[in-house]
């Protein structure tokens, strides 16, 4: 991480999308790199995948195939993909 100090001595960082340097930026680590952000807006838009049919950042679990990531069910509908399933189990309301 690219660290200094400020002139009140505090830790800060730069941020790798925006450039920001800041006292309270944070790292996130994925597939063995660790990048350093500002904000969740950057870190969105440096890692978030991409929808293969609108072209949307991905920041939820989204629907995938073998081959594609969808931002929804209606994306991978109007991309050819038929019968997509949320692999996220419903949890019964007590």
């Amino acid at each position: 991480m690219n660290k200094s100090e400020n002139i009140l001595g505090e830790k800060t960082a730069t941020c790798e999308v925006c450039g920001n340097t800041y006292d309270k930026c944070f790292e996130v680590r994925m597939g063995g790199e660790t990048h350093v952000f500002d904000s969740f807006e950057c870190a969105i838009h440096a890692l978030a995948p991409t929808c293969a049919h609108c072209g949307c950042r991905i920041i939820g679990h989204g629907m995938e195939t073998a081959n594609a990531l969808y931002c929804c069910a209606h994306c991978a509908e109007q991309h050819g993909v038929h019968k997509l399933e949320d692999r996220v189990e419903e949890k019964s309301r007590v």
